[in-house]
């Protein structure tokens, strides 16, 4: 995982909200994006920055590719927040 790379995919408001969507669980790329007022290729163009920051991983069944998170990827990011904190000696 890069670093800056998941800060950067983070860093975007329209990412944070499909990010908080998938939360809820697997979500297909037409529901996800239905909340928003955006073409598709847009959309889109946010879920492959997801997808390439490891933040989501996607699963294609029959017609339809279903999108989830990826917690792992959180986990390593506020582990690493977490270790900033720390005292030194």
């Amino acid at each position: 995982m890069g670093m800056n790379e998941t800060f950067k995919a983070i860093s975007d408001p329209i990412r944070r909200d499909i990010l908080q969507m998938l939360k809820g669980g697997k979500k297909s790329a037409g529901e996800i994006a239905e909340q928003f007022d955006l073409t598709a290729a847009t959309v889109s163009y946010h879920l492959a920055k997801l997808k390439s920051a490891d933040l989501i991983a996607e699963e294609k069944y029959k017609n339809y590719i279903y999108y989830e998170l990826n917690t792992s990827v959180f986990e390593e990011v506020l582990t690493w927040l977490y270790a900033l904190g720390g005292k030194t000696e």
